[in-house]
């Protein structure tokens, strides 16, 4: 295994040896209660971007339904979550389904069981969603499901990794029959070392679907601490909490740098790895990551001009 084989490169190290090579082509998560306070996406985000539509419990699917629309007719790719403990039954789900595509020509989704600690209704795993058949009934062209670097404590409440690995292997074998493209958006961390270790144990599992690999956008260190206890980030929470003892970092917004750079360097080190490319949590405003990701790929004047 080539775990931890990556150094710190300088600036001009990423899947071309840049930070603008791993952040090419990056995908990025809205919400359409901070959608609406965008005028004009086009003005942010690079044609063709992959949206996805985070759907919080207790969303009304027609908000949902409307960003879906709006982010469509400007051009980008629309990849609305599928929550399963959120979704009463098949017929409801059909019913999402026939609704994004009959106004936004949905044909992706991101599959997972969302945040009800209870299902709503017959859901309860992605798998579930999975097994009805309808989205590939409906023709979706991109199926992604959820992953996790460092562990759910809600799919393996004693720790480990064993329910989430075999639904991870349940899913590898679903993408061998499906004609949708399926690949793995995982959750978000901070330090690259336990992302390899989970990635390569993947692989020795024999899983070969391609990893989209989270990362926190720019944001201030309070609110990603706070992100990130609500969300269940494991051991490399301690990199925020080391910066939250250097006082001269505590005022400073974090930005992901180093472990963008560390990822490029495990790329280059590791050119057959799942990591395929980046998924940007915008966790202090969308605005503000694409904002700080057109400047590393040497777009900061256009991007200051237009957003």
């Amino acid at each position: 295994m080539a775990l931890l084989q990556f150094k710190r490169p300088g600036r001009t190290a990423g899947s071309d040896g840049t930070l603008a090579g791993i952040l090419a082509g990056y995908s990025i998560e809205v919400m359409p209660r901070t959608a609406e306070k965008v005028a004009d996406f086009t003005a942010l985000l690079p044609q063709g971007t992959r949206v996805y539509i985070a759907h919080i419990d207790g969303t009304p699917i027609e908000d949902m339904v409307r960003t879906a629309a709006r982010l469509a007719a400007d051009g980008f790719e629309v990849m609305p979550h599928f929550p399963a403990r959120s979704i009463a039954n098949a017929a409801t789900l059909g019913d999402w389904i026939a609704r994004y595509q009959g106004e936004a020509d949905v044909r992706q989704g991101l599959i997972l069981a969302g945040g009800r600690p209870d299902p709503l209704g017959d859901f309860d795993s992605s798998m579930q969603l999975l097994e009805t058949g309808l989205f590939d009934k409906a023709g979706f062209t991109h199926l992604h499901v959820a992953g996790h670097p460092e562990g759910n404590r809600d799919i393996d409440p004693k720790g480990g990794t064993a329910e989430v690995d075999a639904a991870l292997a349940w899913k590898q074998g679903f993408s061998e029959q499906t004609d949708a493209s399926m690949a793995i958006a995982t959750q978000f961390a901070f330090e690259m070392a336990p992302i390899a270790a989970w990635a390569e144990g993947l692989q020795a599992q024999g899983i070969t679907m391609p990893v989209h690999l989270g990362i926190a956008g720019p944001a201030k260190l309070q609110t990603l601490i706070k992100f990130a206890i609500a969300c269940g980030v494991g051991p490399s929470l301690k990199v925020l909490q080391k910066r939250a003892m250097d006082v001269t970092k505590l005022v400073l917004p974090y930005t992901p740098d180093e472990v963008l750079r560390d990822l490029v360097a495990y790329k280059a080190a590791n050119p057959a790895s799942l990591i395929e490319q980046v998924h940007v949590f915008p966790l202090g405003g969308i605005k503000t990551s694409a904002t700080w990701i057109a400047e590393q790929s040497g777009g900061a004047a256009t991007a200051s001009q237009q957003g």
